[in-house]
């Protein structure tokens, strides 16, 4: 029972100490840190320690309260008289200190305002503090997660820069992967713009060969047309001209005509030399390689000169040369031209002629209408006629040919058989030549495309030069 009570009083006591030191607390904060024996705070300014100033106000006061009073004495009559002497003097005295105990009290009240504002002071310094540590509590809340946050951002960091050297070479061999990736796709494009741009040059190329070929085939379709209606107005117009000249002719020849005339058959050769010979420009176009023979030998006999194409070359380039022909036609014809012609036998003007008497003879597409008994003849009539280096040349289908006897040679019914160029050179030399040259004209594969599919070695050796002109020179 005796330690309830005690237990109690302890109680009471222990709540009595608690609310002196709330109150002296709240009167003097700086003196909270030893009332309490705490733990100071995380940010404390020392405040002024207002109880030593409060003792010696306390005492001040009491030694104020003290002035002029007898401190008591023990009962006695000595004692009592000794207070009353004393009480006397304070009495008496009471002048003399009563402006030292107004001073007195008011440095006590001035002590009591400067304890009010020093505790006042301490009281806002103390509510700074307060504030300073609740934002510093705050500050160091927010400085300790700043530190976590640090502490996360350089692990961050870390991370970062090892994922920062992941991303730098997973980005290097992206751009190479990427890169390569570009030069194969390049390469397929440029391959694929390769094969798309052959194969359009080949469909162009097919369909301009196919616009051409098109085009050729509607031109000669259109020339040949044109060309066979312009040939069946030509045949009109020649047979038309022909039959005129021929009654013209005939109006205009002798009574008598004499007996090579008469000899010759009833055919238009001049009609029949344009159609089946060719024109006289072509004629003449083929006859210039004699020119360089010609050209400085002096005069020219043209045996069997027909429509005067080589009298007319020779006199382009300035060389003076005379025809013989045995045609009445085609001696006015010539005549017309303004040639040199006169009408005969060949073999009567050769016989005529006085010997080395011309400087070069020229016979042209004559010797196959003779008789090939006479040809011996004829030629050595034309070697004594000429003088010591003169030339006699002589023209003639190329029976080496094999293409004129299915075209040009049986045309002519007044061919009699072709001359091979051998047996021409051997009457030369029999007949005192004894220099001769031979040369081709005329390839046949010009004038028969058939050809170019045959070999060439067969078409040189069967089918040369469709005439051949053979030269000798007299020594």
């Amino acid at each position: 029972m005796h330690l309830q009570q005690n237990d109690v009083q302890g109680l009471e006591i222990a709540e009595l100490l608690k609310a002196i030191r709330h109150r002296v607390r709240a009167r003097y904060p700086g003196a909270s840190a030893t009332i309490e024996g705490g733990v100071p705070e995380p940010f404390a300014i020392p405040l002024a320690d207002l109880l030593p100033l409060v003792h010696a106000r306390d005492a001040a006061q009491a030694k104020v309260a003290s002035i002029g009073s007898v401190n008591p004495r023990a009962g006695g009559f000595v004692n009592q008289a000794i207070q009353r002497v004393k009480r006397l003097v304070a009495r008496s005295l009471g002048w003399f200190v009563r402006d030292q105990i107004v001073f007195n009290r008011e440095i006590l009240a001035c002590v009591e305002t400067s304890l009010e504002a020093m505790n006042d002071l301490n009281l806002a310094v103390g509510s700074l503090v307060a504030q300073f540590n609740t934002r510093a509590g705050r500050l160091h809340a927010d400085a300790a997660a700043l530190r976590n946050e640090a502490d996360a951002l350089g692990d961050m960091r870390s991370h970062w820069l090892e994922w920062r050297q992941r991303w730098e070479r997973d980005i290097e061999i992206h751009r190479m992967q990427h890169l390569r990736a570009i030069a194969d796709l390049q390469t397929g494009f440029n391959h694929r713009a390769t094969l798309m741009e052959a194969n359009f040059r080949d469909i162009a190329r097919a369909q301009h060969a196919d616009y051409l070929g098109a085009l050729d085939r509607t031109n000669l379709d259109i020339q040949k047309r044109l060309w066979a209606d312009l040939e069946k107005i030509r045949q009109e117009y020649e047979r038309l001209i022909h039959s005129e000249l021929r009654i013209i002719r005939q109006r205009l020849q002798p009574a008598s005509p004499s007996p090579a005339a008469a000899a010759a058959p009833a055919l238009d050769y001049e009609w029949f030399a344009e159609r089946f010979r060719g024109p006289e420009q072509r004629v003449r176009s083929n006859q210039r390689v004699y020119v360089p023979y010609f050209q400085n030998i002096g005069r020219v006999l043209d045996l069997g000169c027909g429509r005067g194409e080589f009298l007319e070359l020779m006199r382009e380039n300035g060389i003076p040369a005379r025809g013989v022909e045995a045609s009445l036609e085609s001696v006015a014809y010539c005549r017309s031209k303004g040639l040199d012609v006169e009408q005969g036998d060949l073999f009567a003007a050769l016989t005529a002629l006085p010997e080395q008497s011309e400087d070069a003879i020229f016979c042209s597409q004559v010797v196959e209408h003779l008789d090939p008994m006479r040809l011996p003849e004829m030629v050595r009539l034309c070697a004594s006629r000429l003088r010591s280096g003169g030339i006699l040349a002589i023209e003639t289908p190329n029976p080496a040919c094999l293409a004129i006897f299915a075209t040009y040679f049986y045309l002519d019914p007044t061919h009699t058989r072709p001359v091979p160029s051998d047996l021409l050179a051997h009457y030369m030399r029999e007949s005192g030549l004894a220099k001769t040259e031979v040369f081709m004209f005329s390839p046949a594969k010009e004038s028969f495309s058939e050809l170019n599919s045959l070999p060439a070695d067969f078409v040189d050796r069967f089918f040369g030069g469709l005439d051949y002109g053979i030269l000798g020179w007299r020594v």
